[in-house]
């Protein structure tokens, strides 16, 4: 779903076919920032910022054991007998961003468009059309694994891989909180440096569970203090509006920065257009939105104007929105506690999330 969502709204905005999200420069820590006395008073849209991170490698050079022999997560049974030239494509650039951290990141021969940190933005691209991927840029790269998931399509580009004798894995697409450290794991098993990937699992937990407690001094305790939060994903020049519900992994960023997520309450589930009923009864006091989402309907004041039943809840009339780069703001990989605390931030301390923007 989230795929073909990203597509039809890339394909609609300027540039979003090339390289066009960089990092934001500075991120804020949240211990360092100065928080507000009541969250639900402020007034005006905050920019999350990612600054510019080096990998940070688990280990310098993974002792590999190959061959390996994984089931997928379609039940499929590979075998993996060389990890010299590896692709590991997804719709966040979560499968990337895993391998380089694994130590494997000389191993990569190409990228999809939302892989986009420092040390792989030299390699050439697989995607076109936004997220599409592009079989004969696959196969010029000769790849002898590919790591992917359901996230992007065609998927007959994956079956003509296959067919071409290339060992493709597919790895679960669910992304969230309480995923990050199995599909880390999965990402190593498959490419045969297991112990490197127990090592990437328990830092990357490590650093979500710190983010979180220090997310904890600062976010209301009381349900009834807490924000309530929805999350928009909107392509205004491809006509795409959509608030994203239980299950689709927006839950689990509004939980993890401490909002109260509306949608069990009004039981949103998944992905679904949304609605003015469906705004106005979920009232948000805070919307969460991906930054070019805002951009294709021309900021906050473009997004009322298209959503006017969002002027009728807190969010809308305080212009309470929070936005973080597309790439990370779902991904859920080893950047999660940044991606936490910098929307922490932007939410509790947003002057110092501005002031890091400038």
């Amino acid at each position: 779903m989230i795929a073909g969502l990203l597509v039809a709204g890339c394909a609609e905005l300027p540039g979003t076919g090339g390289d066009t999200e960089a990092e934001d420069g500075t991120t804020v820590s949240l211990a360092d920032a100065e928080a507000l006395a009541d969250p639900k008073s402020y007034e005006g849209a905050t920019h999350a910022s990612l600054g510019e991170q080096a990998v940070r490698p688990i280990v310098e050079d993974p002792k590999q054991q190959l061959p390996v022999t994984v089931t997928d997560a379609q039940g499929t049974e590979v075998t993996v007998t060389d990890t010299s030239r590896i692709l590991a494509l997804d719709i966040y650039g979560t499968l990337a961003q895993t391998v380089f951290e694994l130590g494997l990141g000389g191993q990569v021969v190409g990228r999809d468009i939302s892989t986009q940190f420092a040390e792989a933005s030299e390699l050439p691209l697989v995607t076109g059309n936004g997220h599409e991927l592009v079989a004969e840029q696959i196969l010029a790269l000769d790849p002898t694994v590919i790591l992917t998931d359901t996230s992007l399509g065609p998927w007959d580009v994956i079956l003509q891989m296959r067919d071409a004798g290339i060992p493709v894995v597919v790895m679960d697409s669910h992304r969230g909180i309480d995923s990050v450290g199995s599909l880390t794991r999965e990402v190593a098993r498959s490419l045969g440096v297991t112990e490197a990937g127990k090592k990437l699992a328990r830092r990357t937990e490590s650093e979500i569970e710190a983010a979180r407690a220090e997310i904890a001094k600062v976010a209301p305790g009381a349900v009834q203090d807490q924000l309530r939060t929805v999350f928009l994903y909107v392509r205004g020049q491809a006509g795409v509006y959509y608030m994203f519900g239980e299950g689709s992994g927006a839950d689990d960023l509004i939980s993890g920065v401490g909002g109260y997520d509306v949608a069990e309450e009004i039981g949103w589930s998944g992905m679904k257009p949304v609605t003015d009923e469906g705004i106005i009864a979920a009232q948000p006091e805070l919307i969460l939105m991906m930054t070019k989402g805002l951009e294709s309907v021309g900021g906050v004041d473009g997004l009322l104007e298209r959503l006017p039943a969002l002027a009728q809840t807190p969010a809308g009339q305080r212009k309470r929105i929070v936005d973080m780069q597309d790439s990370a703001i779902l991904g859920y990989g080893p950047r999660t506690a940044e991606v936490l605390e910098s929307l922490a931030v932007a939410i509790y301390a947003p002057s110092a999330a501005e002031a890091s923007d400038e």
